[in-house]
């Protein structure tokens, strides 16, 4: 079986799950799902790229989104909606929420799962992209194995 660790930072859509299933052909994929409550990212820079991607709305909203402790609800939530969504596609599925720094959790959780690739499931993040500074690129310096870095979907 293929294992895959799948970093994201919102709920899968239906599109990202057919996606992310569908990589390996008919081959069986186990994942470990990595999310990081929002607002451990800074605020500043998510709203940097809703302007930079033409979404003025949603950068004048960033100051509304909970953010720490708040956010830890509702990203258990997105959290089992995903896995639920990737186990209905006969995919075994687990996670967990990064509360430490994502890139330090991410090298462990890949070594003690024998995990074959990293997905990195995100917003595009231009500012950090940029400076290479995303999670993607600060990945393949210290996983040890092939990063691959995907634009979610809205749905």
């Amino acid at each position: 079986m293929f294992t895959s660790v799948l970093m994201i930072e919102k709920p899968l859509t239906s599109v990202d799950v057919d996606f992310v299933t569908t990589l390996h052909g008919d081959d069986p994929v186990s994942f470990f799902v990595l999310m990081q409550p929002r607002g451990d990212q800074d605020r500043l820079l998510r709203a940097i790229d809703d302007v930079a991607l033409g979404e003025l709305p949603e950068a004048i909203r960033e100051g509304d989104e909970p953010e720490g402790d708040a956010a830890r609800g509702p990203a258990r939530q997105a959290l089992e909606y995903s896995l639920d969504q990737l186990r209905k596609r006969g995919s075994q599925a687990v996670g967990r929420l990064i509360d430490d720094h994502p890139l330090d959790v991410l090298r462990s959780v890949v070594e003690e799962s024998g995990a074959d690739e990293v997905i990195v499931l995100t917003a595009p993040h231009f500012v950090e992209e940029f400076f290479h500074r995303d999670w993607a690129s600060r990945a393949r310096h210290k996983v040890g194995v092939p990063v691959l870095k995907l634009f979610a979907h809205n749905e």
